[in-house]
């Protein structure tokens, strides 16, 4: 509090911030993206795959686009532990009854010691003053990361991964995440909030990756 800090990603003068007025500039914000998955779509409307295929999730917002320098920061947070980059990405844009991180498997939460999803989580959770449940919402499997597979083998990666414990009868759901790429995770999640009594689910989401 008493020392100004060196900026996250140029090492520059930040201030109190994590990161520089500059360095804050070049994130690549998504912009006219499709309401439902967040992929690009002119004037923001719902996308054809969309609307041939609707997903079980209900939205989809995204801060960014999952390019340089946004992908060092979720690498950082991810898989080096630096927990206080979690607070750059918590935006609540709409009200909701409860705030559920994307689990993980209890053996890749023995390896890591932490869950991103859940650090992220927190600050959305007090800045909407309504409940977080980092448990209840259980990932049953241990499966392959997906990031690992082939787009068409992740939704078959990840069937049957996911338990729910939770009485969502009723309840808006927000559900929290770094990455979507495919989407498939986060469809499988939404069937089972929804079986649970959701009436809505939507995906908050650091980084959307573009697909070619």
């Amino acid at each position: 509090m008493l020392l100004a800090q060196d900026c996250f990603l140029c090492g520059g003068v930040s201030g109190d911030e994590l990161l520089c007025t500059g360095c804050r500039d070049d994130l690549p914000l998504l912009q006219e993206a499709c309401p439902q998955c967040a992929l690009p779509s002119p004037r923001g409307e719902i996308c054809g795959a969309c609307l041939s295929k609707p997903p079980r999730f209900d939205r989809t917002v995204a801060v960014w686009r999952y390019d340089p320098p946004c992908d060092r920061l979720i690498h950082a947070l991810k898989y080096r532990a630096r927990l206080p980059l979690a607070a750059l990405a918590a935006r609540a844009p709409d009200p909701v009854d409860l705030v559920v991180p994307m689990p993980l498997h209890r053996r890749r939460l023995a390896e890591r010691g932490f869950n991103h999803a859940v650090e992220i989580a927190r600050p959305l959770s007090r800045q909407l003053q309504v409940p977080l449940a980092p448990s209840g919402v259980a990932r049953l499997r241990h499966t392959a990361p997906q990031m690992r597979l082939p787009y068409p083998e992740r939704s078959a990666n990840v069937r049957g991964a996911f338990g729910c414990e939770l009485d969502l009868r009723g309840l808006r759901v927000a559900v929290i995440d770094d990455v979507m790429t495919t989407g498939a995770t986060l469809n499988e999640l939404a069937q089972v909030l929804k079986r649970a009594g959701a009436v809505r689910v939507e995906n908050w989401i650091v980084a959307r990756t573009l697909l070619d």
